[in-house]
């Protein structure tokens, strides 16, 4: 999502210490993940850390959120992302591609690229995809066919597809931020329980 400044915030750093006994997991996202406008500690990452210790899982969360990121440079940075063992990889990938309106044939290529690429060098790691949503403003058509571009390529690839990332959260004012496009902390904690749903299942057979 915006660039600029927030990109510090961007860097991966584990939001809790990560011994020997605790699963590295690594959401790659754009600045939704990286908690653009938000304390570190209120982006939904952490608030996953913070639920997954309540429940006593041994996973450590690796945000590596970057504003203004897109599909193709998610494809490109994964590799230094990567660059240590991780037990799950979630993907939110595509919010600006979107924003930008990216032919969603291309960004479904470069997801599929990027699950690649992923296999091949962290074999062992779950990988799980986070469905995103284009802005109505761009047409039926366009939205429809970007929906879709995650479904198949989460299908063709064999992976986990989660629920819509801001879903309750997109479009209402009082859970965003004023640009209308980033949750506020109370957006954030939405965020954090639709994913958990998803992901607590995961993180529990990590844990194992």
């Amino acid at each position: 999502m915006g660039a600029g400044s927030a990109t510090r915030d961007a860097n991966a750093v584990a939001m809790t210490p990560a011994p020997s006994t605790r699963r590295r997991v690594v959401v790659l996202g754009t600045s939704l993940t990286a908690g653009l406008g938000l304390n570190p500690d209120r982006a939904y990452p952490a608030l996953l850390q913070r639920k997954a210790d309540s429940a006593g899982f041994t996973i450590a969360l690796v945000n590596a959120g970057l504003s203004g990121e897109t599909s193709a440079g998610a494809l490109r940075r994964a590799a230094w992302v990567l660059d240590q063992p991780a037990a799950a990889v979630i993907l939110e990938v595509g919010a600006n591609d979107g924003l930008r309106g990216v032919d969603p044939d291309s960004t479904q290529a470069n997801i599929v690229a990027l699950i690649q690429t992923i296999r091949r060098s962290q074999p062992q790691a779950r990988i799980l995809l986070v469905q995103m949503e284009a802005p109505t403003n761009l047409g039926r058509s366009y939205t429809e066919k970007f929906h879709r571009a995650y479904t198949t390529a989460a299908q063709s690839t064999g992976v986990p597809l989660l629920p819509f990332l801001l879903d309750g959260v997109a479009g209402d004012a009082t859970l965003n931020q004023a640009d209308g496009i980033h949750p506020n902390e109370e957006g954030s904690r939405r965020v954090a329980n639709t994913m958990w749903r998803a992901l607590a299942p995961v993180f529990a057979d990590l844990s194992r």
